[in-house]
């Protein structure tokens, strides 16, 4: 059994699929982006053998909880464009040693390639978001996408105000992820700091943001986080033109929410339930007042 078989198992076809959509969507450009699955014993089972050339990579920090277990991760420095072309060059399968201190190199990245280096964040949100409830979550996903790094720029950054906005723009978007969705403050990537910061978030929500930079996701499968980002997406897609016509004349209220998540069993994150709709941040050309602008459930 060689690579050529393990680049046609199912779990590298997905991540091809999902990489390969990610690019089309622009969300990650250039290198811009990164994915890891983690995989189960069964899956690497008949591989094992034949990765008899590894290498081990020590990790900045440990990471507790994940001794053993093995992630298909996309490369360092990887387009996601080439994935499709170039599998064993752009991802690889990697295995985390006892005491979390390091991780085996077991297939992949070519020849002197890595893991991405949003290893750390990936690591610590695969062991922080396991506490959430549901089924297991296999996937942490990372990209830039377009119009919820746009909202950012314009929507205070706190957790609440976020989600409601999220939630207000498009009907569906409570039913999908009524956790929310965490927002850190601006910190520098590729960091052991900004990864505790977003496995902290992925621990209670399933999407995390970072403000002017990107989007994390943490799903049970490929196509659910991608779905995730993809329903945030288009809901900021919605806000973003929202906005620009001056804001909602009319909106999903309180009473809305509540009813909708009623119906699909589903029960709301409670601070941006009570927010009393969502507000855009003061332009820093503005005299300071008291309250930001409020759109939303507030208007009337």
């Amino acid at each position: 059994m060689d690579s050529l078989r393990v680049e046609q198992s199912w779990f590298v076809a997905d991540m091809i699929r999902v990489t390969t959509d990610m690019w089309q969507k622009g969300w990650d450009e250039r290198n811009g982006g990164n994915v890891s699955l983690r995989l189960t014993k069964d899956d690497v089972a008949p591989y094992l053998k034949t990765w008899n050339k590894t290498r081990i990579l020590k990790l900045t920090e440990p990471v507790e909880g994940l001794d053993g277990e093995c992630f298909l991760v996309t490369g360092t420095g990887a387009y996601f464009r080439n994935v499709e072309r170039e599998p064993e060059q752009n991802l690889g399968i990697i295995r985390v040693l006892p005491r979390g201190e390091a991780v085996e190199i077991l297939w992949g990245f070519g020849k002197d390639g890595g893991p991405t280096s949003e290893l750390p964040a990936h690591l610590k949100s695969h062991s922080a978001s396991q506490a959430r409830a549901g089924a297991p979550k296999r996937v942490v996903m990372h990209c830039h996408a377009t119009n919820l790094v746009s909202l950012s720029y314009v929507l205070e950054l706190t957790s609440a105000n976020i989600t409601r906005a999220l939630w207000e723009g498009s009907t569906e978007c409570l039913v999908v992820f009524p956790d929310g969705i965490g927002t850190l403050e601006w910190m520098v990537p590729g960091t052991d700091s900004i990864g505790d910061a977003t496995a902290a978030l992925l621990a209670h929500h399933p999407l995390a943001l970072w403000p002017f930079h990107g989007v994390f996701a943490a799903g049970t499968t490929l196509n659910e986080a991608f779905g995730l980002i993809d329903t945030v997406e288009k809901s900021s897609e919605l806000l973003v033109k929202i906005i620009s016509m001056g804001g909602p004349h009319q909106t999903i209220s309180t009473q809305n929410l509540i009813d909708l998540a009623r119906h699909f069993g589903v029960t709301p994150m409670p601070s941006a339930l009570a927010q009393n709709g969502w507000r855009v941040a003061p332009h820093p050309t503005e005299k300071p007042r008291k309250e930001a602008a409020l759109f939303g459930a507030g208007v009337r």
